[in-house]
């Protein structure tokens, strides 16, 4: 069938970066992977055990040794760190289709609201200011809050926050890319819902440390009913992925979750705005048996919302829906598949604060008949989509070294 299916956990990690201590000093001894398997030892991931899950976690931290799973001597594993600053979905799901990060620009949306609003209203729009007072965001056309993101790393993303009932979502994408046009943070974020009314956005203004004030989106009710969202990052040059390499050698690409709201695939087939995870892994499965050969990339985004959430049992139980479908999609594999599991940052709900942690991820791979294979400690996320061009006999992407060939040379065992 010649696929290559990527499943990205979102924010399974299985350590901190070693530059940690200096740059993140937040997410010092965070380990997604290893805290949750101390907090149920018991917890039993067949698949994921078979795959090398424990291989790659005592490879990136030696010392956790938690679980009653244990090291797969068949496994054909690595761990993949993170070239982008901080731990970003965005970014790292960038940076797994081959893009060479940047370095993003830090600041707060007050040092560049003159320049924003002086181009929203060059293009017709009615902005004014709230609150009244120094620190304010701007309000556009009475429905589209544009500030500060609250839930990412502060200063690293702006968003655009509309009532969808008010405005249609093709104005608030247009009005996104305007701000998109005049600042250079890594990512700028237009999104919206059906709201009863646009005072739901005004009433849920939020600032934090003096200097940043944005839309609580949540409290909001963006999220509720009707959501549509388009990110907008920093230096992406989508014709240098995986998806546009592979439209060149004739290989459909399919984007499935998360990923497909934030990687850009005009000729693939692409199921966005999907959060329930076993829809997810449904169609994933379905798209593994089509007849066609196709690069299939698939975001499981609730671990990262438990990870947000600090539930660690809910972290654990997702685990279990993804290990179980895991099982069915290797049922159905043959030997012309390929099955990378990873993830893009770490969420370790026991480090003590809500947002992603800066960790390695976990780099397993199964082919049928694949011979154990130790893929190493990779420098970039990248080399995954290396990986996949390379399979497909595509124009490698702009970063990252594949390592399709140490595969090759480990074997295949015929059946």
């Amino acid at each position: 069938m010649n696929k290559f299916l990527v499943l990205v956990i979102d924010s399974f990690g299985v350590g901190a970066m070693d530059d940690v201590p200096q740059v993140r000093p937040q997410d010092s001894g965070a380990n997604t992977c290893g805290h949750i398997l101390q907090t149920f030892p018991a917890l039993r991931l067949p698949t994921l055990e078979q795959l090398g899950l424990i291989n790659a976690l005592q490879l990136a931290a030696p010392h956790c040794d938690h679980s009653v799973m244990r090291a797969s001597p068949a496994a054909t594993f690595g761990v993949a760190q993170l070239q982008h600053e901080g731990g970003d979905t965005f970014m790292g799901h960038q940076e797994i289709m081959g893009t060479l990060p940047l370095p993003p620009l830090r600041m707060p949306f007050s040092k560049v609201i003159d320049k924003v609003e002086a181009a929203l209203l060059r293009a017709g729009y009615h902005v004014t200011r709230h609150p009244d007072g120094e620190l304010a965001l701007l309000w556009v056309n009475d429905a589209v809050a544009i500030g500060d993101n609250l839930e990412a790393d502060l200063g690293q993303v702006f968003n655009i926050c509309a009532n969808l009932s008010a405005v249609p979502f093709s104005e608030v994408e247009k009005i996104g890319r305007i701000v998109r046009a005049q600042v250079e943070v890594g990512r700028v974020i237009a999104y919206g819902g059906l709201l009863a009314s646009s005072a739901q956005i005004l009433a849920a203004v939020e600032s934090k440390q003096g200097c940043y004030i944005g839309i609580n989106s949540p409290r909001a009710g963006v999220y509720q009913r009707g959501f549509e969202v388009v990110h907008l990052g920093y230096g992406v040059d989508a014709s240098v992925q995986v998806p546009a390499r592979l439209h060149q050698q004739g290989i459909t690409s399919v984007l499935v979750g998360k990923v497909a709201d934030i990687v850009a695939n005009p000729h693939g087939r692409n199921y966005p705005r999907l959060v329930d995870s076993q829809i997810i892994l449904d169609i994933t499965l379905e798209e593994m048996q089509r007849p066609q050969a196709a690069f299939i990339c698939t975001n499981i985004q609730e671990t990262d919302l438990a990870g947000h959430a600090e539930d660690t049992a809910r972290y654990a139980e997702r685990l279990q829906l993804v290990d179980n479908a895991l099982a069915r999609i290797i049922a159905h594999m043959d030997v012309s598949d390929c099955l990378v599991v990873m993830a893009d940052h770490g969420n370790d709900p026991t480090v003590g604060h809500s947002k992603h942690t800066r960790e390695q991820v976990p780099l397993l791979v199964y082919r049928r008949g694949q011979q154990p294979c130790a893929l190493g400690i990779r420098r970039t996320l990248s080399d995954v989509g290396a990986t996949v061009c390379e399979f497909f006999h595509a124009r490698i992407p702009q970063n990252g070294d594949g390592f399709l060939a140490a595969l090759n040379a480990a074997g295949i065992q015929s059946a």
